[in-house]
């Protein structure tokens, strides 16, 4: 009985000698790209934060990273793509009871480690609100959102200019509510 369900990819945590994540990564990516590994290798992350920082009363922002000598990887995992991992310089193994059978992550083990599973936009416009154009050479005209496309990061606005309405492209950043 043969199972025909392809393998789903998944995350999975490699530990790696501390200071060297980054450069780890790197190798990830660019071994999975010359081996054409990329339909196995999907994504690698590297969780960190922005973090506010007062040093001699300056105020910084850095990214810091949140689990210092981890790295995920979103892979299918099968013994070659496994062995191209740990043979990367400053790889110690995966993280597991088993490291020949790494085990991946749960949902909520993702989510509580910070990995974006797909951008999340946030906007205060509706279809239908007043905005007022910024940024552009329509400066300081007004208009009606028409429409929102999210993934293009774009609406249509209905712009009054000179007694008529003239429907008009913009990006999200060159709009604001006029409230």
């Amino acid at each position: 009985m043969s199972d025909n369900t392809t393998p789903k990819a998944e995350w999975y945590v490699i530990h790696t000698y501390s200071g060297y994540e980054n450069k780890v990564a790197q190798s990830i990516v660019k071994k999975a790209e010359n081996q054409q590994l990329t339909d196995m290798i999907l994504e690698v992350q590297i969780p960190t934060e922005q973090v506010r920082e007062i040093t001699d009363g300056k105020e910084k922002e850095i990214t810091r990273k949140i689990f210092p000598g981890y790295v995920l990887v979103h892979m299918i995992h099968n013994d070659e793509v496994a062995y191209l991992i740990r043979s990367i310089r400053g790889v110690t193994g995966f993280l597991g009871a088993d490291p020949n059978q790494p085990i991946p992550l749960t949902p909520s083990e993702i989510a509580a480690m910070g990995v974006d599973l797909g951008e999340t936009v946030e906007i205060n416009l509706s279809v239908g609100d007043n905005v007022r154009i910024v940024g552009t050479a329509m400066d300081g005209f007004t208009g009606v959102v028409q429409s929102i496309d999210i993934d293009e990061g774009t609406c249509e606005v209905l712009v009054s200019m000179f007694g008529q309405e003239t429907p008009t492209k913009l990006a999200l950043t060159e709009v604001t509510r006029a409230d």
